[in-house]
């Protein structure tokens, strides 16, 4: 398959030639029913992609049906990848190849694939009443739906069961083996082996299992089946080029795993051990399940009865001594809002992790959305500031996690960490660090009674102490009534109410001082226009600026980790610009957010549709906005 090749770019010295779509990279999407295996196939090409040192980024699509009808576009399920031989920071706009296992993954699908694309289908699966459940009236293959697309017919699912048939397995388990077909396909267009997937199924089921010998048999038939003459002139084999990667050692990470590991590294440098305490609920669940097997890490989990229940644990396990964390996704983070409210009042650290969802209510559970910015920054009764940082991709979970934890511990306080379904499911390379890189900031709890008073506060960071219930000397008692200023005895007294209240915003205001200045990502500082953006929108973002750059644009690329407190040198940073762009995935709430810090003119690309933003459409409002 020769997909927009460029003589210019040369061979491989194998003869392949190189991929240039989009500058040597390509995007490919899987999609089938929730029961084919789609996200099993995708994450194996991923890593066999890793393997080969491409470059990555991925995008699983979830349905949020527990079981959808078998065939219905309620139960497609997805995987998106991009890979190149250039760093990859987005899983891309438009497919350049779609794998359809289904009428139904054709159906939600099809109109995504850029046009002169590949998409490829299970002709098997297209019968009279499959195409009925997918809501096509007639064959979509044959009336011109797909005119503007080449399309490969493959009767995938009788030649997964001819290549199963010398196996002991029913009918059922063989058809179940038609993902590993697939991607034997997919692995010898773009000339991967087949040898780690071999190895991985047999570790799954056993290497002496019919189930993985029937498996294995498909993955070699699909990539059988590539070299035969049967599909030549139809696709070529295609080869990308390695990335020229930084020295070191790399593992694909989802952000879930690398913010979970990311928290205990944190842990692990204040010197303390973790209580988890998290109740499930999609799209955050994997934290609690990564964190269940790191005991050894001096990891506590505790699986609550509700939301309510795994918050006031996880403070109780700060009051402890122990660095308790919580987490959850929008509606669970609302039920939770009283107890943080408790903890910012106690002024206990608490790291709460937000994996945001498409809301409102339970919304669109497995997709992805920005809109816990306000929640996160306003949403409590009374005046109760608290910290708010943002991870921008999977990678950078495990910095954000370390973050969190020191920004907790040293100020006393509650820390929101948001992530987002897109991050969270999503994977790409990770440098694995060297953890004497990082600078320990170890927890000292107060021991000296002399003087002692559980609301004094450190002149620098006007943070609290923080005493372990049992302490000889230093009985204390907090809650969330209002405070004696000092004592922390129970008072009424108004004047000692507005002190506290000031306190609590002063010392949160101050961490202000204790993070790095805003930095430009792209472009420069000043200019015609600055695209600001925050947490998962940063490929997108970041790849429309840098195309613009290149187009001769005067644009800059922003992107804030602090929600709150903001940079020092943000409001300065961004007034230095004759024109600000938001790029959001919600509906203006960053964009509303920065309007109430400045005075400056500030416009929005906003997208509320449950999909992550594409490079297409940002620089469509880079242009919109510097041609005005």
């Amino acid at each position: 398959m020769n997909l927009q090749t460029d003589p210019s770019k040369g061979d491989t010295p194998d003869g392949g030639q190189i991929l240039d779509t989009d500058t040597d990279s390509i995007v490919v999407r899987f999609a089938g029913d929730s029961g084919d295996g789609v996200q099993l196939l995708g994450g194996q090409f991923a890593q066999a992609t890793a393997v080969d040192h491409n470059s990555l980024a991925t995008f699983p699509d979830f349905p949020a049906e527990i079981r959808a009808p078998i065939g219905t576009t309620y139960g497609v399920s997805a995987f998106q990848i991009k890979f190149g031989s250039r760093m990859i920071k987005t899983s891309g706009d438009s497919p350049d190849v779609l794998v359809a296992l289904n009428p139904a993954a054709l159906k939600v699908n099809y109109k995504d694939v850029r046009v002169g694309g590949l998409i490829v289908l299970d002709a098997g699966s297209f019968t009279e009443r499959n195409l009925k459940k997918a809501g096509f009236e007639v064959d979509p293959r044959g009336d011109g739906t797909l005119g503007e697309y080449r399309t490969l017919e493959i009767d995938i699912s009788a030649l997964t069961l001819e290549a199963t048939k010398p196996f002991d397995v029913t009918q059922k388990e063989a058809l179940r083996g038609k993902n590993m077909w697939t991607l034997g396909l997919i692995y010898w267009m773009y000339d991967r082996t087949t040898a780690a997937t071999e190895k991985f199924v047999a570790g799954k089921f056993g290497a002496d299992s019919p189930v993985a010998q029937a498996n294995i048999a498909a993955l070699k038939a699909g990539h059988a089946y590539g070299e035969t003459a049967e599909v030549s002139g139809d696709i070529q084999q295609t080869r990308v080029s390695d990335v020229e990667f930084p020295a070191g050692e790399y593992r694909l990470v989802t952000g879930a795993e690398a913010l979970s590991w990311g928290l205990v590294a944190g842990c692990r440098l204040a010197g303390l051990d973790m209580t988890f305490c998290s109740y499930p609920i999609t799209p955050s669940s994997p934290i609690l399940h990564i964190l269940s097997k790191l005991k050894n890490f001096g990891v506590t989990t505790f699986q609550a009865e509700d939301e309510i229940a795994a918050a006031c644990s996880a403070i109780g396990a700060s009051y402890a001594g122990n660095m308790g964390i919580t987490a959850s996704s929008g509606p669970g983070i609302a039920l939770k809002t009283e107890a943080i409210g408790l903890a910012i009042s106690t002024e206990l650290p608490l790291v709460i992790v937000n994996t945001q969802r498409a809301g409102p209510s339970t919304g669109l559970p497995t997709k992805t959305e920005q809109s816990d910015l306000f929640l996160t920054v306003w949403g409590r009764n009374g005046d109760a500031p608290m910290v708010v940082l943002s991870a921008q991709s999977p990678a950078d979970c495990f910095e954000v996690g370390i973050e969190a934890v020191r920004l907790a511990t040293k100020y006393m306080t509650p820390v929101f960490l948001l992530s987002d379904g897109y991050i969270a499911n999503a994977a790409e390379p990770w440098l694995i660090p060297s953890m004497s890189d990082y600078e320990p900031f170890p927890v000292s709890f107060r021991s000296e009674t002399e003087g002692f008073q559980p609301f004094s506060r450190d002149d620098e960071t006007l943070a609290r102490p923080w005493v372990k219930p049992g302490t000889p000397g230093l009985t204390h008692r907090i809650g969330g009534i209002e405070k004696a200023d000092g004592s922390g005895n129970i008072s009424y007294d108004p004047e000692n109410h507005q002190r506290m209240t000031d306190l609590r915003t002063a010392k949160i205001d101050g961490i202000a001082k204790d993070i790095p200045k805003q930095a430009v990502e792209l472009g420069n500082e000043g200019g015609k226009l600055v695209v600001v953006g925050w947490g998962s929108t940063f490929g997108p973002i970041n790849r429309a600026v840098a195309n613009m750059l290149d187009a001769g644009l005067d644009v800059a690329h922003i992107h804030i980790r602090n929600l709150w407190p903001l940079p020092q040198n943000l409001i300065e940073l961004l007034g230095s610009y004759e024109k600000v762009l938001v790029a959001e995935m919600n509906n203006g709430q960053m964009l509303t957010f920065l309007r109430s810090q400045t005075r400056q003119d500030i416009d929005g690309h906003l997208k509320v549709t449950g999909q992550p933003l594409t490079i297409r459409e940002v620089q469509d409002a880079i242009r919109a906005r510097v041609q005005n």
